[in-house]
């Protein structure tokens, strides 16, 4: 489990030579392409850490048009938390968008952690801080901010992803038609376009 363990090592400061007992605190599985993690209506009861693969969170309007909340590349966690922490049916469904290995952390994994190895409390709340200031940015980006300049951002985030999801994925979380994004990235090619000067 390389990515687990480097994150555990160097995003939460847990001793490298300790990583592997945290195994006891969650279970891999392998999720096909499609399958659903979670779904509406059902109460989430795990942090989802992506050990292989990709997934994505999302929510279906009345109108059985589909809003991507987040995407969750390699070494990403995702979760609904409202669900999560106050066992409230979600609203949202968590799907593998490519054949996935998954690690299902526990509930308390953190809390563990944080009892067995005291110096990650630090971190680990410097990285909750960090996810509600990334939620934040990103309601302020969807309100205020231009398609290009969204698209801009998505590009800054999820480097990897374009050649991953098709683009109407890549609209649905910017919040515009896939139309808009093909004409946002047809003015973005055209404003980089260098002309041969032979």
């Amino acid at each position: 489990m390389k990515n687990i363990n480097n994150y555990l090592a160097k995003v939460l400061n847990v001793p490298i030579q300790n990583v592997n007992t945290c195994s006891l605190h969650y279970e891999a599985k392998k999720i096909p392409k499609n399958q659903f993690l979670l779904q509406y209506g059902e109460i989430c009861r795990h942090i989802f850490f992506v050990e292989k693969g990709l997934l994505k969170m999302y929510s279906i309007d009345k109108n059985g048009k589909e809003h991507i909340i987040q995407f969750a590349p390699e070494s990403w966690l995702i979760s609904d938390r409202s669900s999560l922490y106050f066992n409230e049916k979600s609203i949202y469904y968590i799907e593998a968008v490519e054949d996935s290995e998954i690690l299902f952390l526990h509930p308390d994994f953190f809390n563990k952690l944080v009892e067995q190895f005291p110096n990650s409390i630090e971190r680990s709340d410097f990285l909750l801080q960090k996810h509600i200031r990334s939620l934040q940015n990103r309601i302020n980006s969807l309100l205020g901010e231009t398609a290009e300049e969204r698209y801009m951002k998505f590009i800054k985030m999820y480097p990897d992803l374009l050649l991953r999801v098709p683009q109407w994925m890549i609209a649905s979380y910017l919040g515009i038609t896939p139309e808009s994004l093909s004409r946002v990235r047809k003015e973005l090619a055209r404003k980089n376009f260098v002309p041969d000067k032979k």
